[in-house]
Parts: structure tokens; C-alpha cells; sequence
């Protein structure tokens, strides 16, 4: 088509712009799936078809339809189709369908909430089925109606979602002026994010605000399995983009789940965590009420709980939307007529009007994040949990306060009584967490005393016990640091994580413990022995040898920025395989990188090999 031909067609699209898209715009569903699970949560609803009618993208398209006045009914032609084809899924009334809202609409049509809810009963899709995203291509201060029009949507039992988050106009601001739902992180920050920290840094950061109100995050445009697992680990709950699908028209080729995404990052620990075992124990699976449910509901329910002061709302998706407390009611139950009026079917408000958000974590979240979280939002009667995004029971601040003095007490059954330091539950717990945080560097490192049963033996077990003591003091003296963790495997085996050192500094520093050992080690030995150099013992087949002096050997495992393992016995596998040649090294120590060898039958990480530098 010439160029002359697309003026031409352009001019007459103006006037006929919705009559042509019903021609040639398609309706295209793209899946966003749990970032845990990768079962599917819902469906964004996007425009395909728009080039045919000389458009570069749908932005172009309704930028055009709003300059010619015609933005209202071609929104309503667009969500409708899409909401058809939504009701037509067969599972539909599990799923979420996220729409686009064009903010510029709120001037145009007073009656936007209205036309929505009568056009979905008629489809028999509920409210708490859709999802407006509010994008921040647009000032939305400027729009004087814009306010009011968020309080009706979410009154009417509709999903709010923050959408092209980090890259527009004033996304902070509607975070906090509004009770949003989702919040959808743009691309830019998702694009490269396994091999940026600084996007790791913003994203970890949105997703700990996001859910201390109650928001939970959704991943735009992840376009490969890196890029997944970075999202994931950052704490975003749901994930959208090329790595889980593309846009797709024929709605059959939609799936119940994804299995590259349950592959990728489906077991995120081998074994529960003691803060997970401690949380699962503290939790209360107190009654909730429904969003459509009634007022009259409500207060029946207090009266068979006279002890509670409130209640998680759930939407009919089985996702809290917030609680509802007996203060907020109080005020029309104590009425003299209040309970005739909430009957009144002219009587406006719903339960949806007496809902206040919360704060809303996983049940993996680790305890002393969950403590942040109250202490962030003064005031909060709980944290709800979910599991796989669904509504699992709530966190008192006592029960909190329990769990962290419980963990607490079995941190100190788990020291090792001789060192004080952590044992082996703790050490597994920190390689778990090590493993899947990809910000920098890590180094995993084993110590194991070379020639200490002939030491132990020849010396008898209080030498033996002062020579681990010894070590312990060492490794305390010279690894300090928040990026540092000391643990005691037990007998003369130890442990360390060093995180964010570069490789020479972390050579230089495990080289001075080592050495240090070797001299002050050397200061438990008789004077005769420390000049011969040896003592005379049993070795373990019965035979009389010369044992060297003690020593200790550094099995060193590094695991590189941006890199994460999934099974973190992994790590313990390629540091059992280092340890001979620590020992036979003239330095003590060997220092490797690890190698992942996936096994194609599951994609799943299978054998880690160490290959020494």
C-alpha cells in the first residue's frame, strides 16, 4: 500500500474506526501463571489485528480512536469480545481476566462501572473475575474523576492492577493512594534481571513494598528461564511473558499449567525450613467471609466468635482482599434500625465497603521478614498467608512473637555445645537460601583438620576439644561481616558462607585462616614434636606411622553472580568431591566453580561438577 493509500485510509478510519476494528481487531489472551506452580492464574486480554488498519501497535490505535472521539465504544467493542471469550473458557470462574482500562475514558463516560457489571451478568462472569489495569502512560492527577472511579470499581468487587510499574507517571503515587491488588513490574526492570543487580535490588524492593499493602506482584515480559528465575527469587508471585506463552487467538491452545515454569522453578527447597515448620504450627485458619457475601452474614458470624475482632475477606477466587473488622460495622449493628436498613435493598452499601487491605505473604516468607512487616505497618492486626495465592490463615503478632522465640530456642539447640556455633539444621537452612539468591558471588566453604584422630588420639580428647575450640576462634576473629556465616558441622568439620567477595580477596583471607591454624595449632604439640616435625601413631589399618603436624584443609565452592541452583544438596555434593584434592593440595585449599549438568528427562538440575581453578 502506498503512502498516499494510507493517508487516504487513515482519514476514512476516522470516521468508521470502531466499524473497521470490528472487522479486523482479534482478541488475544497471553497466560499469567503462579511463579511457584506454574498453573495458570488468569489471562491478559490484548488487540491483535491493528496493523491491518495501518496502527504500529494497539497504543497507536486507541491514541487515535480518543483524538477522534471514539475511544468510548471501542474500548466497549474491544472488552466486550473480551469478555465473551473469557466466559466461553471452561474454567473461567477460576481464572482472572486482566483487562486494560484507558484512564482517559473517566471524562468521557460517567457510567463506566455500571455499563461494566450489567454487560457481565448478562456473560455470568463475577466482578472479582476481572482485573482493570490502570496503566501510567497517563497523569492520572490530572483527571479530577479518576479517584472516584477506583472506589467504585473496587466496591463493585472488581481487581485493580498497577500496570507498566517503574516506567510512567506517578505508579508510587497509586500505589499508595489506591488499594491495588497486583502490581505489574514493566519490562525494562524484567529484561536482563539475572545478569543486573541493580534490577534485582529495585524488584526485591517493589515486591517487599508491594506485599506489606497487601499487593501482590506480577512479572511483565519474561522472555526466557533466567529471566524467570531471577522474578521468582526477587519474590513475585505471578509471571507473564514468552518464557509461559505468547499472545495466542485460538483460545484452545490454552493450558491448565505451564510445565517449563513448574520445571524451572517448582521446589524451591528440598526440605521444609525451620521457619516454614514453626510458621505451618503458629498459623489460624480463622472463618472468612465472602466480598459478595452479606452484612447480615457478617455480624452473624461475629456473634458465634464473640472473641474475634475481625475476619479475612476472600473474593469468590478464594483470594483475600483484606479484613473486615467489627469496628467497621459496629457502627450500623448498633443502630436502632440498622439491621432493617443493611435489609433494604435500596440500602447502597455492601460488604465490599467496610473491606481494609492488609499485608498478604507467602507462607514461605521467613519470620523476621513477616516481623518487618508489622513493624512497617503499625497498627495491622495480621498477616494473611497464602499458598499458591490463595488464602492459607493468618498471623497474629502473637503468634509471630512465638514463632521468633521458638526459633530462637531451637537456633540454641542446634549450636554446637563445644563451639557455640551453628549447627548442621542451620547450615542447611543457609545453603537452601544462598543457593537461590543470585546478587553476587558466593562461596560455600568446607573445613576438615588434616591428621587430628592421630592428634586426638596421641594427645587424649581435652587436646583434641582445645584444637577445635582453637579453629572456631579463628574463623570468629577473621570472617565478620553480615555477608559472613560460621557454622560447626561437628567433631573437626566446619563451615562457611562468604557472599559478594571478589575471588582474590576471598583466596586472601581463607589462605591467612589456614595459616593461622597451622602455627597456633602447632603450639599444642610437645616440644619434641614440633621439632621433629611429626608423632609417631596407628594409622586406620592398625599400622605404625609418622603423622605430620595438623593442618586444615578448604574445600572452596564458588557459585557466580547471577547463577542460582535449585537443590542446594547439590552444593554439598561438589563439595564432598573437592575434599581429597583440598587435602592433597600443598596450600590446603581448592577453590572451583561448578559446572550444572541438567538432566533432560525432568530439566532439572542433576550433577554439579567442580572443575578446579
Amino acid at each position: 500500500m502506498s503512502a498516499a493509500e494510507m493517508i487516504a485510509l487513515n482519514r476514512f478510519a476516522d470516521d468508521e474506526i470502531v466499524t473497521l476494528a470490528k472487522l479486523v481487531v482479534e482478541t488475544a489472551f497471553q497466560p499469567i501463571v503462579e511463579a511457584a506452580t506454574g498453573a495458570v492464574f488468569g489471562y491478559e486480554s490484548l488487540m491483535r489485528g491493528f496493523d491491518r488498519l495501518g496502527f504500529r501497535s494497539p497504543l497507536d490505535l486507541l491514541d487515535r480512536a480518543f483524538a477522534v472521539g471514539q475511544l468510548l465504544p471501542l474500548e466497549h467493542m474491544v472488552n466486550s469480545r473480551a469478555f465473551a471469550a473469557f466466559a466461553a473458557l471452561p474454567d473461567f470462574r477460576s481464572r482472572t481476566l486482566f483487562v486494560n482500562l484507558d484512564s482517559r475514558l473517566v471524562s468521557i463516560g460517567s457510567d463506566i462501572v455500571e455499563r461494566l457489571t450489567t454487560h457481565l451478568k448478562r456473560a455470568g462472569i463475577p466482578p472479582s473475575s476481572i482485573c482493570f489495569e490502570i496503566s501510567e502512560r497517563f497523569d492520572n492527577d490530572g483527571v479530577p474523576e479518576f479517584a472516584d472511579l477506583m472506589r467504585k470499581l473496587r466496591l463493585a468487587g472488581f481487581k485493580l492492577a498497577i500496570d507498566d510499574f517503574g516506567v510512567g507517571h506517578n505508579g508510587l503515587k497509586l500505589l499508595c493512594d489506591h488499594p491495588v491488588d497486583y502490581l505489574k513490574i514493566d519490562r525494562h526492570f524484567i529484561c536482563g534481571i539475572d545478569a543486573n543487580a541493580r534490577k534485582r535490588h529495585l524488584v526485591k524492593n517493589a515486591v517487599k513494598a508491594a506485599h506489606v499493602l497487601g499487593t501482590r506482584v506480577i512479572a511483565e515480559g519474561v522472555e526466557n528461564e533466567a529471566e524467570f528465575l531471577a522474578c521468582r527469587d526477587c519474590g513475585c508471585d505471578l509471571v507473564q511473558g514468552w518464557f509461559v506463552s505468547r499472545p495466542v487467538t485460538d483460545f484452545s491452545a490454552l493450558r491448565a499449567a505451564y510445565p517449563q515454569v513448574e520445571r524451572s522453578g517448582g521446589a524451591r527447597r528440598s526440605s521444609p525450613s525451620l521457619d516454614g515448620i514453626l510458621i505451618r504450627r503458629q498459623i489460624e485458619q480463622l472463618p472468612a467471609v465472602r466480598e459478595d457475601g452479606t452484612l447480615e452474614g457478617v455480624f452473624e458470624l461475629f456473634r458465634r466468635n464473640p472473641t474475634r475482632t475481625f475476619f479475612p475477606v476472600l473474593n469468590a477466587n478464594d483470594e483475600p482482599r483484606g479484613i473486615v473488622h467489627e469496628y467497621h460495622v459496629k457502627a450500623v449493628s448498633y443502630h436502632p434500625f440498622g439491621r432493617d436498613l443493611i435489609k433494604n435493598k435500596l440500602y447502597q452499601k455492601s460488604l465490599s465497603h467496610f473491606v481494609s487491605m492488609t499485608p498478604v505473604a507467602d507462607l514461605d516468607t521467613p519470620a523476621e521478614e513477616l516481623l518487618n512487616i508489622f513493624a512497617d505497618m503499625g497498627g495491622s492486626e495480621c498477616v494473611i498467608l497464602t499458598e499458591n495465592m490463595r488464602y492459607a490463615g493468618i498471623l497474629s503478632a502473637s503468634s509471630l512473637l512465638k514463632i521468633i522465640n521458638e526459633k530462637r530456642l531451637k537456633t540454641a539447640e542446634d549450636q554446637n555445645p563445644l563451639t557455640g556455633l551453628p549447627g548442621n539444621r542451620s547450615i542447611r537452612d543457609y545453603l537452601q537460601d544462598q543457593a537461590l539468591d543470585g546478587d553476587q558471588l558466593r562461596a560455600f566453604c568446607y573445613f576438615d583438620f588434616d591428621n587430628f584422630k592421630p592428634f586426638n588420639d596421641h594427645y587424649g580428647f581435652q587436646k583434641g576439644d582445645q584444637a577445635i575450640s582453637l579453629f572456631a576462634s579463628l574463623l570468629r576473629r577473621h570472617l565478620v561481616g553480615e555477608d559472613v556465616f560460621i557454622g560447626h558441622l561437628g567433631g573437626d568439620d566446619f563451615f562457611a558462607g562468604i557472599s559478594g567477595r571478589s575471588d582474590e580477596d576471598l583466596r586472601a583471607l581463607l589462605m591467612t585462616v589456614l595459616d593461622d591454624f597451622a602455627r597456633e595449632a602447632r603450639q599444642l604439640y610437645a616440644e619434641e614434636d614440633q621439632r621433629n616435625g611429626h608423632i609417631d601413631g596407628i594409622d586406620r589399618y592398625g599400622e605404625a606411622r609418622s603423622f605430620p603436624l595438623m593442618r586444615c584443609s578448604a574445600a572452596v565452592f564458588l557459585v557466580e553472580e547471577g547463577e542460582v541452583i535449585a537443590d542446594a544438596g547439590l552444593i554439598s555434593a561438589g563439595i564432598a568431591a573437592m575434599k581429597s584434592a583440598a587435602k592433597a593440595d600443598p596450600t590446603g585449599m581448592t577453590v572451583s566453580r561448578p559446572t550444572v549438568v541438567t538432566d533432560r528427562a525432568s530439566a532439572r538440575p542433576a550433577v554439579v561438577k567442580a572443575a578446579a581453578r
